[in-house]
């Protein structure tokens, strides 16, 4: 029987936010791959891939070069891969293999930048699943000790990723975000682009930002920035589309979007944006497939609601 975890678990056993992981998943970086019940949950291969994900990004690497190496991360990775598979992950910043633990690994470039044994991290998946849960909206960023005890959540890169990085700025301007702290957030990832000018997601964070502000243009150019170094990236082209359609440039927006629902499928927004954009503009036909795609993939929130409400006028 396939083991498969839930985004909270995912959350606890690696330390990263919710919010974040719904990020990667949204931005086609890493995410689940099963989806049961009308949820989405991670297989032990997922769990892997996003571990190794959180290790690279933790480097400096550029999010074009880490998505290449957990790519190939999951094609090595046998489907049957569980918590007591011998085989060790390695990756010397350029490549990355999946090895038996009784085969000498020799780096391509010389010096690991993450490695982990497989049956080790399990061991570890397994301790912090058996944790009491902690309410996360009593004690903000905590996890458990083994003595049920709250402590805070730490990041864990690996021992190559000590020192201020690009990607440490990044993820405190991701939490003063999710604070509601704009101000500091801005300012955090203003750093870590700075420090890493081809941080695509720090781009397009920090362009989301600018746009709630009013200012397009900035916020524009961030977009094309991310998109420059990341062209693969739908959240950019999402908010992209989003922003010209306020300028009034609707073809070109209908055109991003169009973008983003052929490389990320999944993306229920895009499709519902898509789907109004194209009734505007005299679509019926097109504008009902993607607003019936929007609600196979959300089917209860309010804008399903509206969905609902909207085709039912296209038809009538």
């Amino acid at each position: 029987m396939i083991e498969l975890y839930s985004i909270r678990d995912v959350s606890r056993i690696l330390a990263v936010q919710e919010a974040r992981l719904r990020y990667w998943t949204q931005t086609g970086f890493v995410g689940p791959t099963v989806r049961k019940g009308g949820r989405f949950y991670y297989t032990f291969c997922d769990l892997l891939a996003v571990k190794a994900a959180k290790d690279l990004v933790a480097t400096g690497m550029t999010l074009q070069k880490v998505r290449k190496n957990v790519d190939a991360l999951k094609k090595a990775l046998p489907d049957d891969t569980h918590p007591a598979t011998k085989l060790r992950v390695c990756c010397d910043g350029e490549t990355i293999v999946a090895l038996a633990d009784d085969i000498a690994f020799q780096p391509i470039g010389g010096q690991i930048v993450m490695a982990f044994n497989v049956p080790s991290f399990g061991e570890h998946v397994s301790q912090v699943l058996a944790m009491p849960r902690v309410d996360p909206n009593a004690v903000a960023q905590r996890g458990t000790s083994s003595d049920g005890a709250p402590h805070e959540v730490t990041d864990n890169p690996t021992e190559a990723n000590g020192g201020t990085t690009a990607y440490r700025y990044f993820v405190e301007a991701c939490a003063a975000e999710d604070r509601g702290e704009s101000e500091t957030a801005e300012h955090l990832f203003r750093q870590a682009i700075d420090l890493e000018p081809n941080m695509a997601a720090a781009l397009t964070n920090l362009g989301n930002l600018i746009y709630r502000q009013g200012e397009l243009e900035d916020a524009r150019k961030l977009y094309d920035r991310a998109l420059e170094h990341d062209p693969s990236q739908p959240e950019a082209r999402y908010n992209l589309a989003n922003l010209l359609e306020d300028l009034g440039e609707t073809d070109l927006a209908i055109a991003e979007l169009r973008r983003v629902c052929a490389a990320a499928p999944e993306f229920a927004d895009a499709h519902y944006n898509l789907g109004i954009m194209l009734a505007m503009v005299g679509g019926t036909a097109q504008a009902k497939q993607h607003l019936e795609r929007y609600l196979e993939l959300d089917t209860g929130s309010d804008w399903a609601t509206h969905a609902r409400v909207f085709l039912d006028q296209i038809a009538a």
